[in-house]
């Protein structure tokens, strides 16, 4: 029913900056949260950053004060602002959209799923 992708995935200097961006259609509830989460080969999928319908934002400590998730009013379009990017960024990032108030950096709270987009940090 919520079709996600993600696009702006790309390589980047360290320090750089990079906007990644989601293309949401279907049955999208003004309860879902949207969310970008992030995997590099080993580890788990974490949760990066994640926002409501109206708008209250969640964020990995890690990227807190580096990173800004934004949403159109229509919520058909998620974005993600990198910057001050560093080498352990580097992973795929996807866009994720569920009923996630419980856990809204939690990837099993989320129920769709983009492909995910390439981001490469390098120094």
């Amino acid at each position: 029913q919520v079709h996600l992708v993600e696009s702006g995935g790309g390589s980047v200097q360290a320090g750089g900056s990079l906007r990644l961006s989601c293309a949401a259609s279907g049955s999208i509830s003004r309860r879902f949260l949207l969310a970008w989460f992030r995997q590099v080969p080993g580890k788990e999928r974490e949760g990066v950053a994640a926002i409501t319908g109206g708008g209250t934002t969640y964020y990995a400590d890690s990227v807190k004060g580096r990173f800004i998730i934004s949403q159109d009013n229509a919520r058909n379009s998620l974005y993600l602002q990198m910057n001050t990017l560093k080498p352990e960024d580097t992973a795929i990032y996807y866009c994720a959209a569920g009923y996630a108030l419980n856990g809204p950096l939690r990837s099993s709270y989320y129920d769709s799923w983009g492909q995910g987009t390439q981001v490469t940090v390098s120094t």
